[in-house]
């Protein structure tokens, strides 16, 4: 095969260009490097135009490669500048703390004095020259020489003073000089952060200095939020206004956090006011910063300022409510909180109160779902204790709930439907809410689907509970799951005609749900199993055909009730033969009731899309029947044979035939099987050949009929009547005499099968010869395996497959003619 190009050709011309490539890469970052310098140049913009230094030819360097990137000179001088500036700040550090012993107090005080004049004075002049960089520096080196200055006056002066209260004093004088001083020097950068930071710490240390609680460092925290929301808004410079949102932040939030603590430990109501008069203040801090802040902090000042107020109101009801309850107080405020929502606030401000009011919401459910998952769960342990009796302890017993401590969790049911009748009214009158809320932007529909599913989800799981909050009985905590079960499902009916497909599908898997949680439950008394079981089967039968008559419903939801409904049968019906004292094999019998109603069905829908999911169910249940008969060989070939009735009957359907009369022969012969097996018959073949020799005559009979039959239609269930039996009697008969006559048979077959071209004849002949050679073999291998080295057999592996690999594709175009020629075969 040649090259067009050549190769060597081909090669130069890739090398060319990977050449102009690197060339074109090293121009660009020049070019990218000269922008950046323009860009942080402190003077007026550079003009538009190419960079005045040389510019990388076109073309490769001389090492073949792009020129590494020069770093930007700014960059350099401000790593420069840094690290001066951290040597200065360090040799005062030392000097302060190693050196200070060694003078007195004059040479302190000039030391001192001169090198933080120096520092702070150095900036004003390299300003006017243009230095602007250089003077941050020096004002960085002149806050820590500030603090070492603080720290030297406290050492000598007043070295008996308080800590906290000189500390504290100390920041806020700080604060001022940075602020006259940043104001004096307008082009620095860093004195008004520095002189937020310093403010920051006055207030909560003089508290400290006090020894005041935690409602003071609150009310102090809270203050200076108040002051850094001020300088938030106010402030030209937007280093500030990030320094000082971020203070904000941290101690506002601080402060209601205290705040929080301090209401939610409260020893009664009178208690709960003060911590709650600080979160209120707090929520009209927020709300007073967030009506002039931009959209994004108005939202998050909405937000703080609604649970703050929640907090505040649900915190002093809360201390007045018994063990358990709270959690409703913080919920009935978080509703209340809903009507600020046509306050003329703005609206990012009124967006931030409804969000805080369903976080808390939420938070409410989620600590109610605690209960739920319990009891959802419980019901599983019923399968170790199937008919024990109605369990102790009421529907708490039934689910495993006894030791919970119910008294604290006595209102998870109450805030669960609080929440869900909220939600459901939400969709139900959704057009008129909207219009209600007025400056609140409308949401779409999918919200309204969202309030309504979750209305039906959070409304079933507080009914479900409610019968263990109440400490009922069992018999009650059944039929409530139960009935929930039903409205469930009729709410799926409504659902889907109303066109709420959310609340269709949601109430759907909460009645599938409390289905199975029923059926679970039913399990503890025989009574209980066969009315939960058998309503459960009337609910699912009458669900399919609502859902069949119901426009828009989805063929799999129908088949899906169908069948459940199928399933929901086998229960009571296996339960029967416990009932009548029959052991599990003698059981098994009633159990194919099922499948044969379904048969029954599957006729009547006929071209139906349910007819196909109800069948298949009920052959499972058949599978089931099966199972249950393998205890006694006996039994199990009346269940085959019965099968075996089921599938010939659904055979008689032109539509089922192909795949129901396989079917019935494998099982009437499975069931022949085992009759023999069970009567120990030696000679399989005294039974099966007079059933294949009539079986052969009719398949002949059939393909001179009808030459288009296939051979396994008319051959193959006559042949493997006996052959298959034979087999596994060869395989166990010590003598020679049957696998040799079997193999005789086998090979005759497989000719036969060749020379008539007949796939059945090929296919069944072959695998039993195969067979029966295996196993007259297996001995020698066994012998000569013991015989041979252990390093034989993995060698022997290794080099079939270095033989299959290096004649795979020919063995692969064996295969596919093999296959091909097969597939020609009748």
């Amino acid at each position: 095969m040649e090259h067009v190009p050549p190769p060597a050709e081909e090669l130069a011309l890739l090398d060319r260009e990977l050449a102009r490539l690197d060339a074109r890469r090293a121009q660009l970052l020049t070019r990218r490097a000269w922008l950046l310098r323009a860009l942080e140049a402190p003077g007026p913009t550079a003009p538009w135009g190419p960079p005045r230094g040389p510019v990388a030819p076109w073309g490769p360097g001389p090492g073949g490669f792009a020129p590494a990137r020069p770093a930007p000179e700014r960059s350099v001088q401000n790593v420069l500048l840094v690290l001066g500036g951290l040597l200065l700040a360090v040799a005062a550090l030392a000097f302060t703390l190693v050196s200070w012993g060694d003078m007195g107090i004059g040479g302190r005080s000039a030391v001192l004095t001169a090198v933080t004049a120096g520092a702070l004075a150095a900036p004003a002049t390299l300003l006017r020259r243009g230095l602007a960089a250089t003077a941050e520096a020096l004002v960085a080196v002149a806050s820590v020489l500030m603090v070492l200055d603080a720290y030297a006056v406290y050492a000598v002066a007043v070295p008996d003073a308080d800590g906290a209260a000189y500390a504290g004093t100390a920041a806020a004088v700080l604060a001022l000089l940075w602020t006259a001083y940043g104001l004096l020097l307008g082009g620095l950068r860093l004195p008004l952060p520095l002189a937020v930071v310093s403010a920051q710490l006055p207030l909560v240390l003089w508290v400290w200095a006090a020894d005041g609680g935690p409602l003071w460092f609150s009310g102090a925290l809270l203050v200076t939020a108040a002051l850094d929301g001020a300088v938030a808004l106010r402030a030209g410079r937007a280093s500030v206004r990030v320094v000082a949102c971020v203070a904000l932040c941290a101690t506002g939030g601080a402060g209601l956090l205290v705040a929080l603590v301090e209401s939610l430990t409260a020893a009664g109501p009178v208690g709960a006011v003060a911590p709650g008069a600080l979160l209120l203040a707090g929520a009209v801090l927020a709300l007073a910063g967030a009506r002039s802040a931009p959209v994004a902090l108005a939202t998050a000042g909405g937000v703080a300022a609604g649970l703050a107020a929640v907090a505040a109101v649900g915190g002093v009801l809360a201390a007045a409510v018994p063990e358990g309850w709270p959690v409703v107080a913080y919920l009935l405020g978080a509703g209340a909180l809903l009507f600020s929502v046509r306050a003329p606030l703005g609206v990012a401000v009124v967006r931030g109160l409804a969000w805080s009011s369903a976080v808390v919401a939420a938070g409410a459910v989620l600590v109610s779902l605690v209960p739920v998952t319990v009891v959802a769960a419980g019901p599983v342990t019923r399968l170790g204790a199937v008919w024990s009796g109605a369990p102790r302890g009421g529907a708490r017993g039934a689910v495993g709930a006894r030791d919970l401590p119910w008294d604290g969790m006595a209102s998870a049911p109450v805030v669960l439907l609080l929440v869900a009748v909220a939600l459901g009214a939400v969709c139900r009158w959704w057009e008129g809410l909207l219009r209600w809320a007025g400056q609140m932007p409308a949401p779409g529909p999918a919200w309204r689907g969202a309030a309504g599913s979750a209305a039906v989800a959070l409304g079933w799981a507080g009914l479900m509970v409610l019968p263990a909050a109440l400490d009922l009985s069992f018999a009650a905590a059944l039929a409530g799951q139960l009935v929930l079960a039903v409205a469930a499902f009729g709410l799926v009916v409504a659902g889907l005609r109303a066109g709420a497909g959310g609340v269709a599908v949601t109430a759907g898997a909460v009645g599938v749900a409390g289905a199975v949680g029923a059926g679970l439950l039913s399990l503890a008394a025989e009574s209980a199993t066969y009315t939960a079981f058998g309503l459960l089967v009337a609910v699912f039968v009458a669900l399919s055909v609502a859902l069949d008559r119901q426009e828009g419903a989805s063929p799999v939801v129908v088949s899906a009730a169908a069948c459940a409904a199928v399933v929901c049968a086998v229960v009571p019906v296996a339960a029967l033969g416990s009932s009548l004292g029959f052991a599990v094999y003698e059981a098994a019998v009633p159990v194919l009731v099922v499948p044969a109603v379904t048969v029954l069905v599957g006729a009547r829908l006929k071209g139906h899309p349910v007819a196909v999911p109800v069948e298949v169910t009920g052959a499972a249940a058949a599978a089931v029947a099966v199972a249950m008969a393998v205890g006694d060989a006996r039994f199990l070939a009346l269940v085959l044979a019965v099968c075996g009735v089921l599938a010939a009957g659904t055979a008689l359907r032109p539509e089922r035939r192909p795949f129901a009369g396989y079917l019935a022969t494998v099982l009437f012969v499975a069931a022949a099987w085992v009759r023999l097996a069970v009567s120990g018959v030696s000679a399989p073949e005294a039974y099966t050949l007079p059933v294949t020799v009539p079986a052969l005559v009719v398949g002949v009979l059939r393909r001179r009929r009808d030459p288009s039959a296939s051979s396994w239609a008319a051959y193959g269930a006559g042949l493997a009547v006996t052959l298959v039996p034979s087999l596994g009697a060869a395989w166990t008969d010590p003598d020679w005499t049957r696998p040799l006559l079997l193999g005789v048979a086998a090979l005759g077959v497989t000719l036969a099968g060749a020379r008539l071209r007949l796939q059945a004849l090929l296919v069944l002949g072959g695998a039993v010869l195969a067979l029966d050679a295996l196993h007259e073999l297996a001995p020698y291998v066994v012998q000569v395996a013991g015989a041979l080295p252990r390093w034989v057999a993995p060698a022997l592996a290794g080099a079939l497959l270095l033989a299959v690999g290096a004649t795979y594709e020919k063995r692969l175009r064996d295969a596919r003619r093999l296959k091909e020629a097969l597939g020609r075969m009748r």
